[in-house]
């Protein structure tokens, strides 16, 4: 009973975070970074914390993951780190040859007050900079926000350093894809293949961080958002961003930078939210969804027909990232499972009313909270247990003491493997989940079944 002790009884909490429902923000930061082509993600602060981004995504993804540290010490601790990142800078460019360097800070720069542009700035007065190369840079200190908004900040940079307006429009769409996976990623991009319409993602990690095994070792995947479709992000039609909190900074920025026009939409995770994409995709492009698309969407919903009985009045608890809490949560209301417990370490503003509004017909009293704890999360299914639980790895612990079926979802999952090479957006992505709930679900009935009731089909 490894959390045995988690009490049933629910304090409030103001000042006490307990097992956060979240990592920080630069992992997000470097997460994003790996997104562009040729470009090496670099750690302005101490070695530990560079080791720990770099490792937490590592094994997320079990993908060697590369980036570069300021290597702070103690001088640098207290004087700051300008000397430590033009030196870094230098030796980055001289030694790994990338295009483009993605600084993003860490509590300790930022708690001293480096001052990035400043630096690079520098950086390139004393010729530390070759022509044709770039150094970006993202603030995000870890004592805020969250892996989310630290992707959104480095996602936000992009279009900062690199959009450029022309005043020629170019018949493409900029897509923004939000904290998912790889192959997500490579799902959006397919869905706009068949579609037919041109496109710019960004940041786009599919491989990157999903890439074959050739027996070669290249520190720089073929993967990645060049810098010139970056540059040509400023005269797209339109932008399509997934995910408000993940994607919306950079496409207002975008539109703003640029007047590119934008929409934000939820993720395209499940039936509403790929309807919702495709549609808007259809009407911004001009094109017709081809026969395809629609197979795919009836795929899904003969799944959820002859499937229902599993899933009518389910009761699910869901733990993760804001974005992907709100459209899964639209999905599992959608085949009439019932969320009632949804809980984000993220602080997201609007979040909460959000899921209020979607789970407003369940019948059932529904706990949401936002910037939240796993505390809080397994004092909430202590005290009404839930059929199945959806969240990352580290809720198997709440899922072996309170003896609930389990699926993973989210980041980081460290204990599976799948998630980076099998989508869960669009209508695919919704049969995978809908087989993953099933398996949860049925392998449960399959074990608690008593003699007398165990049949080849439950």
């Amino acid at each position: 009973m490894l959390l045995r002790h988690t009490p049933t009884e629910i304090t409030e909490r103001k000042a006490l975070s307990i097992n956060p429902a979240k990592t920080c923000q630069p992992i997000g930061a470097m997460y994003a970074s790996l997104g562009i082509h040729n470009c090496l993600p670099h750690s302005h602060g101490s070695q530990g914390c560079c080791a720990y981004h770099r490792s937490t995504i590592t094994r997320h993804y079990k993908e060697p993951v590369m980036a570069a540290t300021s290597s702070f010490t103690e001088g640098a601790s207290v004087f700051g780190g300008q000397a430590n990142l033009v030196q870094a800078i230098d030796t980055i460019f001289t030694v790994y040859e990338p295009e483009v360097i993605a600084v993003h800070t860490t509590c300790l720069s930022e708690t001293i007050g480096d001052d990035i542009p400043q630096i690079a700035r520098k950086a390139a007065a004393d010729g530390k900079i070759p022509a044709g190369r770039y150094v970006i840079h993202a603030n995000t200190p870890s004592y805020v926000g969250s892996h989310v908004t630290g992707f959104a900040s480095m996602t936000r940079a992009m279009v900062d350093y690199f959009a450029a307006s022309t005043g020629n429009k170019i018949h493409q769409v900029n897509v923004i894809p939000g904290y998912v996976e790889p192959s997500d990623m490579e799902e959006i991009k397919r869905l706009a293949d068949l579609l037919g319409i041109r496109t710019v993602m960004f940041p786009d990690t599919s491989g990157v961080l999903n890439a074959p095994q050739t027996g070669k070792y290249e520190m720089f995947p073929k993967g990645g958002t060049t810098i010139e479709a970056l540059r040509s992000t400023g005269d797209s039609m339109a932008t399509i961003a997934l995910g408000i909190l993940a994607s919306g900074p950079a496409a207002r920025a975008l539109d703003s930078k640029c007047k590119v026009p934008c929409e934000i939409l939820d993720l395209p995770i499940g039936i509403t939210g790929t309807d919702n994409f495709i549609d808007i995709m259809r009407k911004t492009a001009g094109v017709h969804v081809p026969e395809e698309i629609t197979a795919e969407r009836g795929k899904v919903l003969d799944i959820v027909t002859d499937m229902h009985q599993y899933f009518y009045g389910k009761k699910v608890a869901l733990v993760g990232d804001p974005d992907q809490l709100i459209a899964l949560t639209e999905f599992l209301v959608s085949i009439d499972m019932m969320p009632i417990h949804i809980l984000t370490g993220s602080p997201a503003k609007g979040f909460e009313d959000r899921i209020r509004t979607i789970t407003k017909n369940i019948p059932h009293e529904v706990n949401v909270k936002a910037a939240g704890d796993m505390f809080l999360f397994h004092q909430w299914v202590k005290n009404e247990p839930v059929d199945l639980l959806i969240g990352n790895t580290y809720v198997k612990y709440i899922a072996r003491d309170e003896d609930i079926p389990f699926v993973r979802f989210g980041f980081p999952i460290l204990d599976r493997i799948g998630h980076s090479y099998f989508p869960t957006v669009g209508y695919n992505g919704a049969m995978r989940l809908l087989v993953k709930i099933l398996d949860a679900l049925m392998d449960r009935l399959d074990r608690d079944a008593p003699e007398e009731r165990f049949e080849l089909v439950l």
